[in-house]
């Protein structure tokens, strides 16, 4: 990436350059800092101005701690009950009776699978997502796009050339680049910055595990709820499996239909049953191990693992497809995280969810081993009689909250890759004003409750959704651990012998698990695969489409002749008020202003080019997001600004970003004023954000008092009387007549296609259509 690389290198800097000493530049900065400790007492400095320092200057909250008081992490640990563990929590209902369709065939068999499940579920759930994954999270948020937004503020491995030296400097951003005593992170950082290929295969990785995210998304409520809604059968055996699936269908609507309340209410409506759904499972399980055969104990000893492969061979294989099943749900934990904590998720997963659902499997394995035949239905025959019914009611209650934590899961990932501009633009919508994490995105919700029900009305049973979903867990729980394993690398820097262990222990477990279920993949397993293809194919168009755009607009940038040509042009009127013009590109003014000014030979008193630009990092401090520009030649009065923002931020609605755009804009003319009273002997030189249309030390050193306070008052006064207009450009998108056929099919076709369902860009930054201009262009790419 040439363009990115020679970005990079005029990155802005605020330079004093001293006429004779080093003395009267720090005289220069003393000064300089005592202006603006005068004009801002109370908050010292601010992050919000290319001009003052930007790249220099933390603002008071850089590197801040927030210590969460133990009531709100025990709060969250609670909530996290009803949101995160549901999925994990009634996987006993259906796991036995997958890894024995045809019964049992050997006693130890029972005690095989049940050390198959309990170092299972020690190794990946507890071990690697509790004490490991967790850690990798990127500012409190989790998830497959956390990993990948982590690896790029650490290689520059994005493709899109929109940094920045000042992104480095916002508070969350955590910068460590490897030394030269870690040489094996910096090849690897070398490796990925240098390879096409790396790049492409490290982004088709992190979609195809979003894909996957939302593919469980799909299949947890449909085989939670037709397991849980099929033990009426041996109560009521009158009904059959349509009527069970004509049940799960209505269950399943239902429970979409209250995800618009937000995970905060959810969260504490669900967690007091799936508690005392974990508090029965686990006093079961320790009553029939009591009864039945408390000898099971001896799963502790993996050497039945070992015996029960020598003894059923390619069937013991085939069967793990059935046990991996015991960890749906754990990559919830990770992708969950940004809803709640790491503390608060450990907290809730050793204190009740982990020994609960452990002595679940060993009291249905302690029943089996005295009734051998009853293994297709293990829970509810092993569930006493004089409880059935409680029983009954808590296992479909816990079955829709099921659904609840892959559902949480593919809102927070769908809104990472949204930011990240590999995702069309969907509504997002912040349901907690405590919690920011919690969103809910209704076009999501409704494609997740639609094929959601086709699944279940077209399988009708758990048994050939169980090997789709087996597929669809593995194949996560393997992407993540691959960009775990970068991250231990490249940013944790690992000893090396911890990363073999790692590979050679819990990556080697999740591909064996991963060929098992592959080995089902006519018999439902193509599913999750199908779906993710499908997701892919809209993720790529829009990324490919996207950095197309950016790429076009950036290549033909309006010049600085262009932009003097526009100043000294007679028959371009001035009108009253501020115009604001949104654009994407964050190196230079977009190629839409000059087609705008070749059809309205008129512009506003002030114009401000904003760009709203998200990081890769989870949140940046509301005094860090704007940075600000002067554009010359300054009789323009023509301002950039860039709005930062993180993957999992709040954008501010229409009436209050205005209202924050406006005052920022303010503010930065009065520092403008500060400092221009301020010694001489300061200078500006070039920044990132405008290489070529900016003020440089050599040409226009400082700007006369008296436009910057014609300025100020034309903000004040004519906003508030002319109001704020919005130009925002209407883009027709077509593949180059040059174009191969695959490329035209993609952008003319599929693209198009996608962007017909899609918001409005007005609608996306709520702008009153009374005060909306649209400049149309057409993208020949």
């Amino acid at each position: 990436m040439e363009v990115e690389k020679a970005s990079e290198e005029n990155d802005g800097e605020i330079v004093a350059i001293s006429d004779k000493n080093t003395q009267e530049n720090q005289n220069c900065e003393e000064q300089k800092n005592e202006i603006y400790s005068l004009k801002n007492s109370k908050s010292l400095v601010r992050m919000d101005s290319f001009d003052m320092e930007s790249g220099n200057v933390r603002g008071t909250s850089s590197r801040r701690s927030q210590a969460i008081d133990w009531s709100s992490i025990l709060k969250l640990a609670f909530q996290s009950i009803g949101v995160v563990y549901g999925d994990l929590g009634t996987s006993p209902l259906y796991v036995l009776a997958g890894v024995f369709p045809d019964g049992i065939k050997h006693e130890d068999d029972i005690l095989a699978i049940l050390s198959l499940i309990f170092y299972s579920l020690t190794a990946i759930t507890l071990i690697k997502y509790v004490f490991i994954v967790l850690r990798a999270n990127d500012n409190g948020d989790g998830g497959t796009f956390a990993l990948y937004s982590l690896i790029c503020r650490y290689a520059k491995v994005g493709f899109i050339p929109s940094h920045q030296a000042e992104d480095k400097d916002v508070s969350n951003y955590k910068l460590n680049a490897p030394s030269r005593r870690f040489s094996r992170a910096s090849t690897v950082k070398s490796l990925l910055e240098n390879s096409s290929f790396a790049k492409y295969l490290l982004l088709l990785i992190t979609m195809l595990g979003t894909s996957m995210v939302i593919g469980d998304g799909i299949l947890t409520p449909c085989i939670s709820v037709l397991s849980a809604v099929g033990g009426i059968k041996l109560a009521a055996t009158s009904l059959n499996d349509n009527s069970v699936m004509w049940i799960s269908v209505v269950i399943l609507f239902l429970l979409f239909q209250v995800q618009r309340f937000g995970t905060d209410k959810v969260g504490y409506s669900f967690a007091p049953i799936l508690t005392i759904w974990f508090l029965f499972i686990g006093c079961i399980g320790i009553y029939n191990f009591i009864a039945h055969d408390p000898t099971v104990i001896k799963a502790l000893n993996p050497m039945y693992i070992v015996y029960y492969f020598i003894r059923n061979g390619k069937d013991a294989w085939i069967s793990l497809g059935g046990v991996v099943l015991c960890l749906t749900g754990s990559e919830a934990l990770f992708a969950d995280l940004g809803h709640f904590s790491v503390k608060s998720i450990q907290i809730s997963t050793c204190t009740i969810v982990f020994p609960s659902i452990v002595s679940a499997y060993a009291g249905q394995a302690a029943y089996l081993r005295k009734h051998l035949d009853d293994a297709p239905q293990a829970f509810y025959k092993s569930v006493p009689k004089p409880v059935y019914w409680p029983m009954f009611v808590l296992a479909v209650l816990s079955a829709i909250i099921a659904s609840q934590s892959l559902i949480s899961a593919a809102f927070s990932i769908v809104q990472q890759s949204l930011a990240l501009g590999c995702f069309p633009k969907v509504k997002v919508v912040h349901t907690s004003a405590k919690y920011k994490g919690q969103v809910y995105i209704p076009e999501i919700n409704y494609l997740l409750m639609c094929a959601c029900i086709a699944v279940t009305l077209f399988f009708k049973n758990t048994l050939t959704i169980g090997n789709a979903y087996g597929i669809a867990v593995i194949f996560v729980y393997s992407l993540t651990s691959t960009l775990l394993v970068l991250v231990m690398v490249m940013i944790w820097k690992t000893s090396i012998f911890l990363i073999i262990t790692y590979v050679f222990t819990i990556m080697l477990l999740e591909l064996l698990y991963l060929t098992s279920v592959l080995y089902k993949f006519v018999d439902g397993g193509y599913l999750p695969l199908v779906f993710s293809a499908v997701m892919m194919c809209v993720m790529y168009t829009w990324n490919y489409v996207y950095r197309m755009k950016y790429t076009y607009d950036l290549e033909n940038k309006v010049t600085l002749e262009r932009l003097k040509q526009i100043a000294g042009d007679p028959e371009i009127r001035r009108l009253p008020g501020l115009a604001v013009f949104y654009s994407e590109l964050v190196h230079g003014i977009s190629p839409i202003f000059t087609h705008y000014i070749d059809n309205i030979p008129a512009i506003h008193s002030v114009l401000m080019f904003v760009t709203v630009k998200s990081l890769p990092i989870s949140k940046v401090p509301a005094e860090e997001r704007f940075l600000f520009r002067r554009v010359e030649p300054h009789e323009l009065a023509i301002f950039r600004c860039v709005v930062r923002y993180g993957y999992t931020d709040k954008q501010e609605d229409g009436k209050s970003f205005e209202e924050m755009l406006v005052e920022r804009l303010k503010e930065f003319i009065r520092d403008e004023l500060l400092f221009n009273s301020g010694p001489a002997q300061i200078k500006r030189v070039g920044t990132s954000i405008l290489d070529d249309s900016i003020t440089r030390a050599d040409d226009n050193p400082r700007i006369s008092n008296e436009v910057m306070q014609r300025e100020l008052h034309m903000v004040e006064t004519e906003c508030r009387h002319s109001g704020v207009t919005y130009l925002l450009g209407q883009n027709e998108v077509v593949a180059s007549k040059d174009s191969g056929l695959a490329k035209r099919i993609l952008i003319n076709y599929a693209y198009n296609f996608i962007k017909r369902f899609l918001r409005k860009q007005e609608e996306v930054f709520v702008i009153p259509q009374k005060r909306l201009l649209k400049v149309g262009m057409t993208y020949e790419l």
